[in-house]
């Protein structure tokens, strides 16, 4: 019998604030890890997130959230407008 483990959901401040021992207090991702109890991977992507983010480089949890919801829009209106292309064209030969 296998168990699952369960990935810890950790909220975006604690994130931040283990990236800024790191980059501001001369933490070595190492030592920032083991004392917060942490995997050193896990500090290393989300230094390597916090970095990029600063550069403007990577979009923002809700820059990612608007473009997703603009992309679904955008594709209604593609299928609405196919849509009311097809109705003109067939409204047009019945005119004739």
């Amino acid at each position: 019998m296998s168990l699952k483990k369960s990935h810890k959901s950790y909220p975006q401040s604690f994130k931040d604030e283990a990236v800024l021992m790191v980059l501001e207090q001369g933490y070595s991702v190492a030592d920032a890890a083991k004392s917060l109890g942490l995997a050193t991977s896990l500090l290393y992507k989300w230094k390597e997130k916090y970095e990029t983010q600063q550069k403007g480089i990577a979009l923002e949890e809700s820059e990612r959230d608007e473009l997703k919801r603009l992309r679904r829009e955008n594709k209604a209106l593609r299928m609405e407008k196919e849509i009311l292309k097809k109705a003109s064209a067939f409204f047009a030969k019945e005119m004739k």
